[in-house]
């Protein structure tokens, strides 16, 4: 392969990667969301200060209300491990589709590392617990108490919070499957992770071609 073929390949694949991705921010700037921030952290923050199991049932009963055909159902919620950036917690994922995701997170002890840097915006509304962010740049960190909002990189025990991400979402899941892929090897918690979110996918997916008329 001559070197000018070699290069013409080369400008093909950055124009067409740069095609993509402004395809893709065009289309994220322009959808139409099914969740807003501010919504779910207002759900939330109602029950902020309680007991969290009490908490998350009220919470995810009331986005079942607000709505309806979004959130998995019973026998899908499931709390798995995940390992990521150095961290542990667990997650109850209400939510999924390629622009949007809810969940449920906390941890039983203390554990931190990296946020991890991905296309999406995330935010956190705690319910119990705190956490501390230490932003990149900053040589001091903030903690957050319930009710508060930020991206976090460590918890205290006892930290309970919901999650909302707006983005490319399946450019998150590379930092979050990593750890289990390629430290712990926990792939019985990777098989339960793929599985409900795979579920997750086809209830949004069934939602949308019934509101199209198409099921």
């Amino acid at each position: 392969m001559s070197l000018v073929t070699k290069i013409y390949k080369l400008f093909v694949f950055v124009g067409f990667t740069a095609l993509t991705v402004l395809l893709l921010n065009h289309w994220l700037a322009t959808k139409q969301y099914v969740f807003t921030e501010e919504d779910v952290a207002k759900i939330a923050k109602q029950y902020a200060g309680q007991d969290h199991e009490q908490a998350f049932s009220k919470i995810v009963l009331e986005l079942r209300k607000r709505y309806p055909g979004h959130i998995l159902p019973d026998e899908d919620l499931q709390w798995v491990f995940v390992n990521a950036g150095g961290w542990m917690g667990s997650m109850c994922l209400l939510h999924a589709s390629i622009s949007e995701y809810v969940l449920l997170f906390g941890t039983a002890l203390d554990t931190g590392g990296h946020s991890g840097r991905y296309w999406a915006k995330i935010s956190d509304t705690i319910i119990s617990g705190t956490f501390r962010q230490w932003k990149e740049g900053s040589t001091k960190s903030q903690l957050y108490y319930p009710a508060g909002e930020a991206a976090a990189v460590q918890w205290s025990s006892g930290t309970w919070m919901v999650e909302y991400g707006r983005g490319f979402i399946p450019s998150t899941l590379g930092f979050a499957l990593a750890d289990t892929l390629f430290s712990t090897m926990d792939f019985v918690t990777l098989l339960h992770t793929a599985r409900f979110y795979c579920k997750a996918l086809l209830l949004e997916t069934c939602t949308s071609l019934q509101h199209y008329g198409l099921l």
